[in-house]
This record gives structure tokens, C-alpha cells and sequence, in this order.
């Protein structure tokens, strides 16, 4: 395998593991103040995420450092072309995780309220935008000979660019849904239960409309690749276990379904790294747009080394943090007839 092959499927794996880690985070950030009916029970679904939220976004991060290093013709194109689209996203980013710190500040309903609103509006677009932007890259947009774009931010808006950018939302849902399912208890826990039963049966339609719209772009056949059945498989056992007992399975199934959607964008992108609906001699591959040799040997041996011990950490930091979170039990009655010490 060449090295530029080799970083293609990194940042793809990047790109897979921000949607699978931060994936749960959108999905509860946009669920809180709905399976949440009072202001405890929002503060104990935002502090299930409360140990890695900062820690997943480090993923987005990363790819796009990876992009910006391995391929700088394709950070190029690509960060110029969705400029204003990133600067939504970044702008959500820092109200999200500014709500995270600023909520609990102060006791006033408008005062939080207003950060509610950041948080779900937030959790709501990221994957939203950033979904839209993947999309587009296999979809198409206007680029010229010399790898510019030259289209505006309407051209974005492509009709499949805008479907994986709702699949991709949907699927956060459904995986916020039985991420707190699996992290809470009590009331708040059948509340999510019962957000993920329809949440799954519209990421069902979802991703099934998505893979044959992806097979319809993809002229070469006609049979979906197993990476497509696996999204499909995962997601209709993700909606059907979030109706069951089995919280880790079908948290586990939901981040199937949100890899292998994720996952079949780039394998069905591979070899070009962008697409140019101008003329396909313009397309962006892995070998015109490549850093040199001796750069990516240098990142490759940074990434063997480092890779592992990031994954190790996030591995123990999910053990350590792995107990459920409840809501604190009710002040008792002064007139209860119960001792303080009983």
C-alpha cells in the first residue's frame, strides 16, 4: 500500500471515530432539554457526557490537522469551497462547549435557558453541516483545473450532500438516544427509550435512502457494497433493541450504523478525495493531491507511536467512567418518623 493510500484510510478512520465518540455527544446535547422535564434531570443527561465531550472533539481536530499534512491540495479546495459552512460549524462548536461551562453559572431560567438553546441548536447543526460537507465531496462541486472553487455557498446545498447531512443527524440522535438509555436510570432512562423508538425508525429510512442514493452516484454498480449492508443491518438492530433491555447492544449497534454510513462515503470516494462536477479531469485523487514521501513517512511514524496511546486512554477513561448517572434522590420530609442516622 502506498503511503498516500495509507493516509486516505486514517483520515477516513478519523473521520469514523469523531462521528462514533462525538456521534453520542450531539445526539444527547440535542436530547437533554426533551427527555429531561426538570432542570436536574437536563443537568444529569448532560453530565453522562460530561467526562469525554471535550476529549471526542479533539477527533474533529486531528482530521482535519491529518487533511492540512497529508493532503494539503484537498485541505486546500476543501476548507476554501465549505469556508462559510466551517464557520458555522466552529461557531457552534464554541457556543456548545461554552454552554457546557456557562449553564450551571447561574440560577436564573432565562440565564439558562439561553445556554440550552446553544447546547441543542449547537448539537443540531454540527453534524448537520459537517454531514452536508461529506456529502458534497462525493456528490461533486464546481471545481476548476486549477483545484479552485468556483461556485458560492448555494452550490453546497446539493440535493445528496443535504440527505447525508440529515442521515448523519439522524443517526447522532438515535446514538444520544441509547448512549443515555445506557448511562441514566429511572424515568429519565424510559424517556430515552421511548425518543429512540421513533429516532430509530427514521434513521432506518434514513440510511436506506441513503445507500440507494449513494449506489445511484456510483455508476459502476448497481449492489451495494457490504459496508452499506452493515449501515443498514445495524441501524434497524439499533431501532429494535432501543425497545429492549439490551442498552449496551444497542448503543454498540447505533455505532455500527453511524461507522459504516460514515465509512461508505469515503470507500466510495476512494481513489479522489474530492469530486469536481465541472469535469472529471479535475477531480482531486490521492496521488494529486498527496504531500511528499518523506512527509508522510514522518507522520506515519508519529501516528504508530501516538495512535495507540490515545486509544488506550479514551479505552480506560470509558471504564472508568462507565456507571450509570442518576438524579439525586429527594430531600426527606422533616416530619418522615426517619432518623438521621437510619
Amino acid at each position: 500500500m502506498h503511503l498516500h493510500t495509507l493516509w486516505f484510510v486514517i483520515l477516513a478512520i478519523l473521520w469514523v471515530g469523531f462521528f462514533v465518540l462525538e456521534g453520542f455527544d450531539f445526539g444527547v446535547g440535542a436530547l437533554h432539554s426533551l427527555v429531561g422535564r426538570s432542570d436536574t434531570e437536563r443537568r444529569v443527561a448532560i453530565n453522562t457526557i460530561g467526562p469525554w465531550w471535550d476529549g471526542n472533539e479533539v477527533w474533529l481536530i486531528v482530521a482535519g490537522a491529518g487533511m492540512f499534512a497529508a493532503f494539503p491540495a484537498w485541505y486546500a479546495t476543501m476548507f476554501s469551497a465549505l469556508y462559510l459552512a466551517l464557520l458555522l460549524v466552529l461557531v457552534a462548536l464554541m457556543a456548545r462547549g461554552v454552554a457546557f461551562e456557562f449553564r450551571s453559572k447561574s440560577d436564573d431560567p432565562r440565564w439558562r435557558a439561553t445556554w440550552t438553546w446553544c447546547l441543542t441548536l449547537g448539537s443540531l447543526l454540527i453534524p448537520l453541516l459537517i454531514g452536508v460537507g461529506l456529502g458534497d465531496l462525493l456528490n461533486g462541486l464546481p471545481i476548476d483545473s486549477h483545484h479552485n472553487f468556483t461556485g458560492n455557498f448555494f452550490n453546497l446545498l446539493t440535493p445528496y450532500g443535504l440527505w447525508t447531512g440529515v442521515t448523519l443527524l439522524g443517526l447522532c440522535l438515535l446514538h444520544g438516544a441509547t448512549f443515555l438509555k445506557l448511562r441514566t436510570t429511572g424515568e429519565l432512562r424510559e424517556r430515552a427509550g421511548a425518543a429512540a423508538r421513533p429516532l430509530g425508525w427514521a434513521a432506518i429510512a434514513l440510511v436506506v435512502g441513503f445507500v440507494i442514493w449513494t449506489l445511484s452516484l456510483n455508476s459502476s454498480t448497481d449492489v451495494p457494497g457490504p459496508v452499506q449492508v452493515l449501515a443498514v443491518i445495524a441501524v434497524v438492530f439499533a431501532a429494535r433493541l432501543a425497545s429492549s433491555d439490551h442498552d449496551g447492544w444497542a448503543f454498540t449497534a447505533s455505532a455500527v450504523a453511524i461507522a459504516s454510513t460514515v465509512g461508505s462515503i469515503f470507500i466510495d470516494l476512494y481513489p479522489r478525495v474530492m469530486v469536481s462536477s465541472t469535469d472529471a479531469a479535475y477531480n482531486l485523487t490521492v496521488n494529486n493531491a498527496a504531500s511528499g514521501h518523506y512527509a508522510l513517512v514522518v507522520m506515519t511514524i508519529v501516528t504508530v507511536i501516538f495512535l495507540p496511546l490515545v486509544l488506550l486512554y479514551q479505552g480506560w477513561s470509558f471504564y472508568i467512567f462507565r456507571a450509570r448517572v442518576s438524579s439525586p434522590a429527594p430531600p426527606r420530609s422533616p416530619d418522615s418518623g426517619v432518623s438521621p442516622a437510619a
